[in-house]
């Protein structure tokens, strides 16, 4: 059993999984310092010098003046600055995604093009390319 679970482990696909998991986890980092540190606060510095982390409904009707001091308090809140920033966040990391498979999608239909087979010259049927005869009126075809 131990030997079947190093041959799993040690195969190219799972070793290759292992590591997109590893990139795909620094990426939502990175993704998530890009939404937090460089898009919100020019976002709320337009919409007048709003913080999104900030934005919280306070649910025991405290005059809390910012979510950290609710959470101190334990008071209950609906943390929705927090969610547009993760919802921005997804749509970023997805978005990512979407252009990465796009490019390899392309990249295999361009190894894809080479073509299988060819038109007989005497009487248009499909013959494989390697083929030095046409298998339906027997012309030799180069």
């Amino acid at each position: 059993m131990l030997k079947e679970f190093k041959k799993f482990a040690l195969k190219g696909n799972v070793m290759d999984m292992a590591v997109g998991v590893i990139i795909g986890g620094a990426f939502g980092k990175i993704a998530t310092s890009l939404v937090n540190d460089i898009l919100m606060p020019p976002l709320g510095l337009v919409l007048g010098r709003l913080d999104f982390s900030n934005l919280f409904i306070d649910l025991s009707r405290g005059n809390f003046s910012s979510l950290t001091q609710a959470k101190a308090a334990g008071a209950p809140t609906i943390n929705y600055g927090l969610f547009l920033n993760t919802v921005i966040d997804f749509l970023i990391v997805a978005f990512a995604i979407f252009l990465v498979i796009k490019q390899m999608n392309r990249l295999i239909s361009k190894q894809e093009e080479v073509p299988l087979v060819k038109d007989c010259p005497y009487c248009l049927s499909k013959i494989p390319m390697k083929a030095t005869r046409c298998s339906s009126c027997t012309s030799e075809v180069k």
